[in-house]
């Protein structure tokens, strides 16, 4: 069975910075693309960034040069660093799996429960 769980959400300032992680049992991350997601109140669920099982990366364009996503294979963790916080940034922020490298949230099967980060102005 597959479980991730998603740790490191928080309340912060503008300007702020955070460090989201992602630790999965019954799965390899180094055999999957995994994805960060965000879901704010009201709004659908969008693309934040997305990891491959080769290294390959890609953000979405609201977060380029503030986010960084990267794995530890070691720990089979992956992490979301998240700096220059915004109050637009406010969401619920999910990771998933997927078996191909995607942008697209209907492309996950397996996701994490959330994390919570709140960025105040």
């Amino acid at each position: 069975q597959v479980r991730l769980v998603e740790s490191g959400g928080g309340l912060v300032q503008a300007g702020d910075s955070v460090s989201l992680s992602c630790a999965a049992s019954g799965r390899t991350f180094s055999n999957y693309a995994t994805g960060w997601f965000r879901q704010a109140p009201g709004k659908e669920r969008d693309f934040v960034a997305v990891i491959s099982w080769t290294g390959t990366i890609s953000y979405a364009d609201y977060v380029k040069g503030r986010f960084t996503i990267s794995r530890d294979n070691a720990k089979n963790t992956v992490y979301l660093q998240m700096n220059s916080l915004k109050p637009e940034d406010t969401a619920v922020y999910y990771c998933a799996t997927a078996n191909h490298y995607s942008t697209n949230a209907w492309d996950y099967g397996d996701w994490g429960q959330g994390t919570q980060v709140t960025v105040s102005s």
